[in-house]
C-alpha cells in the first residue's frame, strides 16, 4: 500500500539540507513509513536483478544505490531520536521494527539474482567491456564483500538458519539497549544529606538538585535531595572531587552493578548474544565472530588485533601499578580515608587528582570555571575548525532538532562566507551541525555522532550530522562548566562530525564516516590534539564570570603532565576490548549459558588477559557494555587503539609541518576527509603520511614506549 503523502517521511524534507521536519514528525508515522520504504525497496531490487540490459555502472551500481530512499529517511530519524530521547512508545516500536528491518537486509543480501548481477558487472570490467573509476570499482568490490558477509553463497537450509539469527540478535541487540538505559536510571544514587556531597563544585550540585526534581525527587538546591546520574563507562566523574569516601564507593558499586541482577539485569541477554554471534560466524566460515568483524576491517584477522591489545597490555598495567602504589603512598601521608586496600576503583580518581595538584600545583577542580560549554565550543571546537579549514558557524533558531535542547547551526566554507569572514547566505553553505550535549533520562549513555543525512553527489544532498554528549544539565540560566575530559570528548565528537561535513563521494553508502569500524575512530582522534594547542586552548580557557584567561602557568602545567595517569586510562580501556574479544573468541558450545556464570567468565578472560588490577576495573563490564552488546562495535572495541596508531602518527605529521596552519587542515580534509568510504582508507593515509603507519607515537604517547 502507498505510503499516505501526510506522512512526512513520504518525500525528502522541504527544509535546508534536507534537515527532518521534526516538528511535524510524530511516532505513528515511522511504522507505516518503515515498511513502505522496506516493500518500495525491494520492488526496486527485484527490477535491478531481473534486467536483461548488459549490466553497467549506472543500472547496477547508481540504481542499487538510489534504492531504499523512503526507508533511509524514515529509518535514520527514528534511530537517532531514539538513542537521544527514547519514550515507551519508541521502545515498542523498535521492538516491532528491529528484526523486521534484519529481515530485510537479509532480503536484499541474500538475493542472489541481485548477486548475480554485480558479479557479473565485475566480470565485464575485468574483461575490459566497461570502464569503472575508482570509487566505482571500490564501492562494487566492498558490495560483493557484503553480499558475500551476508551469506549469499549459502545453501537454502544455511540461509535460513542465519535468517532466524539475524532477526533474533537485532532483537536482543534492541532489548539490551532498552533494559541498560532502565538499569543506568534506576542505579542513580540519591543523595539526601549535604554533608554528603562536600567538595562537589557548586554548580555541580545544583545539576544534581535539578536531576532529582526531573527523576521525580521534590525538592530545592539548598535542601535536596540530590540525584547522582551514573555515567556509561565504570569511571564517574563525580567521584574525582567527592571527599567521602563511603559515598564515592556507593558510586562506585551502583556503577558497576548495572545490569548485573535484579528489575533490569542484562546478562541473560548478553550471554544468548554472545552465542548466536559465535554460530553465525561458524555458519560463515569464520573461526569465531572476532575473525568474522576484524575482516572487514583494516586489521583483517582477529590474530592481528590479539596481537596488538596483548603487546600493549603488559607495559600499561605495569604502569598503572607503579600508579598505584604512589596513590597509596600518598593517601597514607596525607591521611585520606580509602575504601579500599591500598587503593580501591572509587578513590582512584579522587586520590589521583589531589597528588597531581600537590606535584604540579593543578587542581582538576580549579579548571572548570575556565571551561565553560559556550566558551569551548565557539572559541575552541570550532575555532580550530575555522583555522585549519576555513569553516564558520551561523546559529539557526528557525530550525529545530528532536528535542528542545537541540542547536542548529549551519556550516559555511571559506569560499561562501560572507563580508569579513561572517556567514554566507543561507543555503550557500556545506551542511548543517546538530549539538545535543545535555544529559536525560530518555537518552542512552556516552558520547556519539550520527548523520540524519548522507552527503552524496548521486542524489545531490548535503551532509547533516549529530553529535551528542551527556553533560549534566545545569539549572536554567547557570552555565554548563565542564570536567577536562569532556572537553576532550567534545572535540574528539566533532572530528567525527567534520567526517561526515567534509565528506565528498558520489555514493550514499560511501559518506562520511562509512568506513571500517577500525578506522571511523582515527579522524576523531585527531581533532582531540586542538584542545591541547595552546593558541587555542588560551583562547578558549577563559573564566565564565571574570572573562580572565586561566592562568599561564596553569595551562602550562596541564600540558606538561598530559600523560598524567596514563597508565589507567591505557588499563582500563585495554581491559574492555580484550573483554570484548574473549565473549567474541568463543566456539558456541563455549558460550556460558547460564547468566549467573557472566561475572565468572569476565573474571577469568581478565585474568588470563593480565589486566585483572582491582583498583582499575574494564572501562566497561560485560553488563553494561553496550559498544559491544546494544550498539555496532561487537568485537571491535579494539577499534579505538587501533586508529589511535594512525591518529599519533598524523598527529606527528601535523607537528612536523608546522601545526595549526590551513595548509595541513587543506591536505587532511582532501586526502582523508574528503573521501570517506570512497576509497581503501589505508592508501588514503599512505597518501598523507608517504608510508605505512608506525606504531611509536602512539607508545610514547601512552608511556609504554
Amino acid at each position: 500500500m502507498p505510503l499516505d503523502t501526510a506522512n512526512p517521511f513520504a518525500a525528502p524534507s522541504p527544509l535546508p539540507y534536507e534537515l527532518p521536519d521534526f516538528g511535524a514528525v510524530r511516532a505513528e508515522h515511522y511504522l507505516p513509513a518503515a515498511r513502505a520504504g522496506m516493500a518500495e525497496q525491494l520492488d526496486d531490487v527485484r527490477a535491478i536483478a531481473t534486467s536483461s540490459e548488459p549490466p553497467t555502472p549506472g543500472n547496477v551500481l547508481d540504481a542499487f544505490e538510489r534504492t531504499g530512499q523512503l526507508l533511509r529517511r524514515a529509518a535514520t530519524v527514528f534511530f537517532s531520536t531514539l538513542s537521544a530521547d527514547a519514550t515507551p512508545e519508541l521502545e515498542a516500536i523498535e521492538a516491532e521494527l528491529a528484526p523486521e528491518l534484519a529481515a530485510h537486509e537479509d532480503a536484499v543480501f541474500m538475493d542472489r539474482d541481485l548477486y548475480a548481477r554485480f558479479v557479473a558487472l565485475a566480470d565485464r570490467a575485468a574483461a575490459g567491456e566497461v570502464d569503472l573509476d575508482d570509487e566505482q570499482a571500490w564501492l562494487l568490490r566492498k558490495t560483493l564483500d557484503r553480499f558475500t558477509r551476508a551469506g549469499v553463497a549459502l545453501d537454502d537450509a544455511a540461509q535460513a538458519r542465519l535468517r532466524e539469527l539475524n532477526t533474533r540478535l537485532t532483537s536482543l541487540e534492541a532489548a539490551f539497549g532498552r533494559t541498560l538505559l532502565a538499569a543506568s536510571n534506576a542505579a542513580a544514587v540519591l543523595v539526601t544529606d549535604r554533608s554528603d556531597l562536600a567538595g562537589l563544585p557548586d554548580d555541580a550540585v545544583a545539576a544534581a538538585a535539578q536531576a532529582a526534581r526531573d527523576g521525580g525527587h521534590p525538592g530545592d538546591d539548598e535542601h535536596g535531595p540530590w540525584l547522582l546520574e551514573l555515567q556509561l563507562p565504570t569511571q564517574q566523574a563525580v567521584v574525582a572531587t567527592l571527599d567521602d569516601a563511603d559515598v564515592r564507593a556507593r558510586v562506585q558499586a551502583a556503577a558497576e552493578a548495572r545490569g548485573a541482577g535484579g528489575e533490569h539485569d542484562t546478562r541473560g541477554i548478553l550471554v544468548e548474544i554472545a552465542h548466536l554471534r559465535a554460530e553465525k560466524a561458524r555458519l560463515l566460515g569464520y573461526a569465531h565472530y572476532a575473525d568474522y568483524v576484524a575482516a572487514d576491517g583494516t586489521a583483517g584477522t582477529g590474530e592481528a588485533v590479539a596481537d596488538v591489545l596483548e603487546r600493549l597490555a603488559p607495559a600499561a598495567v605495569a604502569n598503572a601499578r607503579r600508579e598505584g602504589d604512589d596513590l597509596a603512598t600518598y593517601a597514607a601521608q596525607a591521611g585520606l580515608p580509602t575504601t579500599g586496600s591500598p587503593v580501591a576503583a572509587g578513590d582512584w580518581a579522587y586520590l589521583s587528582d589531589r597528588l597531581r595538584t600537590a606535584r604540579h600545583d593543578l587542581d582538576a577542580s580549579a579548571l572548570r570555571p575556565y571551561l565553560e560549554l559556550e566558551r569551548v565550543l565557539r572559541d575552541g571546537v570550532f575555532e580550530a575548525a575555522r583555522r585549519l579549514y576555513g569553516l564558520t558557524f551561523a546559529e539557526r533558531d528557525d530550525l529545530v532538532g528532536y528535542h528542545p535542547d537541540v542547536r542548529v547551526f549551519e556550516v559555511f566554507d571559506e569560499a561562501t562566507a560572507g563580508p569579513g569572514g561572517g556567514p554566507g547566505v543561507p543555503g550557500e553553505g556545506i551542511g548543517l551541525f546538530l549539538a545535543d550535549y545535555w544529559t536525560r533520562a530518555s537518552k542512552r549513555g556516552g558520547a556519539w555522532m550520527n548523520n540524519l543525512v548522507d552527503q552524496n553527489h548521486l542524489l545531490d544532498q548535503r551532509p547533516v550530522v549529530v553529535n551528542n554528549l551527556n553533560l549534566p544539565k545545569p539549572p536554567a540560566g547557570s552555565p554548563t562548566l565542564l570536567e577536562w575530559d569532556n572537553v576532550i570528548t567534545l572535540f574528539h565528537e566533532f572530528g567525527h562530525a567534520l567526517h561526515g561535513l567534509f565528506s565528498d563521494v558520489r555514493y550514499p553508502s560511501r559518506s562520511g564516516t562509512e568506513v571500517p569500524r577500525d578506522f571511523v575512530e582515527y579522524p576523531s582522534q585527531v581533532n582531540e590534539m586542538w584542545a591541547w594547542e595552546p593558541e587555542i586552548l588560551r583562547s578558549y580557557a577563559v573564566h565564565h564570570v571574570t572573562g580572565e584567561p586561566m592562568p599561564s602557568a596553569w595551562v602550562d602545567t596541564l600540558l606538561a603532565t598530559r600523560q598524567w595517569g596514563e597508565g589507567f586510562a591505557t588499563t582500563e580501556y585495554l581491559a574492555a576490548a580484550l573483554l570484548d574479544q574473549a565473549w567474541h573468541r568463543l566456539a558456541p558450545d563455549d558460550v556460558p549459558t547460564d547468566p549467573a556464570d557472566v561475572a565468572t567468565f569476565e573474571e577469568r578472560a581478565l585474568g588470563a588477559a593480565g589486566v585483572d588490577y582491582a583498583p582499575v576495573p574494564p572501562r566497561y563490564r560485560s553488563t553494561y557494555f553496550n559498544h559491544v552488546f546494544g550498539g555496532g562495535y561487537a568485537a571491535g572495541y579494539y577499534s579505538y587503539i587501533w586508529s589511535e596508531v594512525l591518529d599519533a602518527d598524523t598527529v606527528e605529521w601535523f607537528r612536523e609541518n608546522g601545526g595549526l596552519e590551513r595548509t595541513n587542515g587543506d591536505r587532511f580534509r582532501r586526502t582523508l576527509l574528503a573521501r570517506g568510504g570512497g576509497t581503501d582508507p589505508m592508501d588514503a593515509f599512505r597518501e598523507l603520511r608517504g608510508r605505512e603507519p608506525e606504531i611509536a607515537p602512539l607508545l610514547a604517547r601512552r608511556g609504554l614506549a
